[in-house]
C-alpha cells in the first residue's frame, strides 16, 4: 500500500476547489477538510450572536468567544456532502447564505480566527491521508504538503457558476451583486496581511474556466497518481 500523503488544494473563491477535492478524497479513500466551511461557521456565529452591526465586526467580542466555538464534521452522507457541524448543530445550509458570503472574509483575516483554525486544520492531518482545501492550505497550514494544488478562473466564470448554484438552492440572488462579491472577496483574500492567498511556489496550477468536472477530476487523478508513485 502506498504511503498516504497530505494534498492541499488552494484557490479563488467559488472556483469549484471544494467540489473536486471532495470528489478527490472520495475517489482515493482519504478524509476530505473543507477549511472554508470553517470559516464559514465562524462567520455564522457572529452574525447568530450580534457581533456584526451595519457590515462590522466587533472583533474583541469574536475573539473572546472562539474558545466556545466548535467545529466539526458529519461523515459524507447520502447527499454527497459532508456537512459542517457548529457547536454540534447541522449548519451546512446556512454557512452557503449571501450573507455569510459576504462577511467571511472580513471574519477570515482576523489574526486570532486565522491562528485558532488554522492549529485545528493541522489537528486533522496529523495522521495525513487527507485532502484539504482552502486559501492558504499549502502555504500556511500545510507548507510541505506532497501535493499542492492552485485553481483559478476568470471572475466572471466563478461568479456564474456561483449564481447557478445559489438558484438551485432557490435563493434569489441577482448576478452582478455575486460577482460584486466575488470580486470584493478576490481583493481582500489577495492583500490581508495574514496568510493572503497565494500560489505556492511548488504548487501545480489549475485553470479549470473552461474545463468541465470530468475533466478535472481527470487531470487530478493524473497528478495524484504520477505523486503517489514516487513515494
Amino acid at each position: 500500500m502506498a504511503e498516504k500523503i497530505i494534498i492541499a488544494i488552494d484557490g479563488y473563491s467559488s472556483s469549484g476547489k471544494s467540489t473536486m477535492a471532495r470528489e478527490l478524497a472520495r475517489r482515493i479513500g482519504y478524509v476530505y477538510v473543507d477549511s472554508g466551511a470553517m470559516y464559514r461557521a465562524v462567520t455564522l456565529f457572529a452574525l447568530r450572536n450580534g457581533m456584526v452591526k451595519e457590515g462590522k465586526i466587533d472583533v474583541d467580542s469574536l475573539v473572546s468567544a472562539l474558545p466556545s466555538i466548535n467545529i466539526t464534521f458529519q461523515p459524507t452522507g447520502e447527499d454527497g456532502i459532508q456537512h459542517t457541524l457548529l457547536n454540534g448543530e447541522d449548519v451546512e445550509k446556512e454557512i452557503r447564505s449571501m450573507e455569510v458570503s459576504g462577511m467571511v472574509s472580513p471574519v477570515a483575516v482576523i489574526p486570532e480566527v486565522r491562528e485558532r483554525l488554522v492549529a485545528l486544520q493541522q489537528q486533522f492531518g496529523k495522521e495525513k491521508g487527507i485532502v484539504m482545501d482552502g486559501r492558504d492550505i499549502g502555504t500556511t497550514v500545510f507548507p510541505d504538503a506532497e501535493m499542492k494544488v492552485f485553481v483559478c478562473a476568470s471572475a466572471e466564470e466563478r461568479a456564474k457558476r456561483r449564481y447557478l448554484e445559489l438558484k438551485e438552492k432557490g435563493e434569489e440572488v441577482d448576478f452582478e451583486e455575486v460577482l460584486r462579491n466575488v470580486e470584493e472577496r478576490d481583493r481582500i483574500d489577495t492583500t490581508r496581511e495574514v496568510s493572503p492567498l497565494r500560489k505556492a511556489s511548488d504548487a501545480l496550477e489549475l485553470d479549470n474556466g473552461s474545463m468541465t468536472r470530468a475533466q478535472q477530476m481527470e487531470w487530478l487523478m493524473e497528478k495524484f497518481h504520477e505523486i503517489e508513485m514516487k513515494k
